[in-house]
């Protein structure tokens, strides 16, 4: 999918897919194999973030793969995979959601209580796991009633780490846009929490410098 947004790139550090996307342009099947199971995992994580319910993320995150494939040939590898893949699955969250309401909603607490696997500490208290699995529950329920637009935008920038202009590919809008609907939803989240009487830290998670 076309973009308007034009990345800065880096010719001393080449993407770290750019390898397996040509090897897969070249027929190789373990390349291709490999590279399904890396973004099947990536859109359905975020199809359930956004639609929270499984089934229907399954099906997105299904077609999104299929239709990544489909045009793999026309993405430019010194662009960043994520931004190209999340705008797929975005627009098949979208159509979905004109074609029938969704009644069915499934909670993340199960997924979020798994973690990150690659940063577990085995040293790790269980009593400040617990309390840190808590508060992501509490968190996560304060995003799942916020508005789509305010949800997605929160996901992508504080769950997926995606830069302002990143995200502004992904929602084609502009990064001034970006900007002003993440403090809004930030606002907000903010309010549903203080609502239930639970603390909200001041600044927002660290994440990616603005690139």
């Amino acid at each position: 999918m076309a973009s308007t947004i034009e990345l800065a790139v880096s010719t001393q550090d080449p993407p770290p897919y750019r390898a397996l996307v040509n090897s897969v342009r070249n027929g190789d099947n373990k390349a291709r194999e490999a590279l399904a199971q890396r973004v099947g995992r990536s859109a359905y994580v975020f199809a359930l973030q956004l639609t929270r319910a499984a089934e229907p993320a399954r099906d997105i995150a299904q077609e999104s793969v299929l239709r990544f494939f489909q045009h793999l040939d026309s993405f430019d590898t010194d662009r960043p995979l994520e931004p190209w893949l999340y705008q797929i699955v975005r627009n098949q969250v979208r159509d979905l959601s004109r074609r029938e309401r969704l009644r069915h909603h499934e909670s993340l607490d199960a997924w979020l209580d798994q973690g990150r696997p690659e940063t577990v500490d085995p040293v790790a208290d269980p009593a400040a796991d617990a309390e840190q699995s808590e508060l992501r529950q509490r968190v996560w329920q304060a995003i799942s009633a916020l508005t789509d637009a305010h949800r997605e935008i929160i996901v992508l920038r504080d769950y997926h780490d995606l830069s302002y202009r990143e995200i502004a590919e992904v929602l084609s809008v502009p990064q001034g846009t970006v900007m002003s609907r993440l403090h809004a939803a930030r606002a907000k989240l903010r309010d549903v929490i203080r609502a239930e009487g639970d603390a909200f830290p001041n600044q927002p998670p660290t994440r990616r410098g603005d690139r």
